[in-house]
């Protein structure tokens, strides 16, 4: 057995915005594909070239879409009531993009895709993300950490662009 120390850094904008408001930015930033088709049109791209057609038709103008959501907030309402605060978690990526990493770093298929947390706290709704470049430095692979890079700079554009 093998450990490997990794270090993170977690990524975090406060938005004056209401939950819904953020929520409902990220909804619209996000592509929404039905996953069964989509995995369905994965498997039988007959090339690349297909299964970038099948990929591309289905994110979102943010170049990302969403997975499927945990709706942790809804969890905690049923032994807190109607006052506990929001909470998704909600995750996202491209493919396409994950394909980048995972070929020169097989462990970023385990990050990948990526969790954005919104959550409501005294001081405003929070938008986290653990930069998927920190999870990948120890690895030291310039092209994976470079694909890497480029994700956060999208998810980064994403929460700035929802406060």
């Amino acid at each position: 057995m093998v450990t490997k120390q990794i270090t993170v850094q977690r990524l975090s904008v406060i938005s004056p915005k209401s939950f819904g408001d953020v929520v409902a930015g990220l909804e619209a930033a996000v592509g929404h594909p039905d996953m069964n088709a989509l995995w369905r049109d994965i498997f039988t791209a007959k090339t690349f070239a297909d299964l970038e057609k099948a990929i591309h038709k289905v994110i979102g103008p943010s170049g990302l879409m969403e997975f499927t959501r945990f709706n942790h907030g809804m969890v905690l309402s049923k032994e807190y009531g109607e006052q506990t605060p929001k909470c998704i978690r909600f995750l996202i990526g491209n493919p396409l993009i994950m394909k980048q990493m995972v070929e020169h770093v097989p462990d970023a298929g385990s990050y990948a895709p990526v969790t954005i947390l919104i959550d409501e706290r005294p001081d405003g709704v929070h938008l986290s993300y653990d930069t998927m470049g920190s999870l990948l430095a120890s690895y030291a692979n310039p092209q994976a950490l470079k694909a890497a890079k480029d994700l956060d700079s999208k998810v980064e554009s994403l929460l700035t662009s929802l406060c």
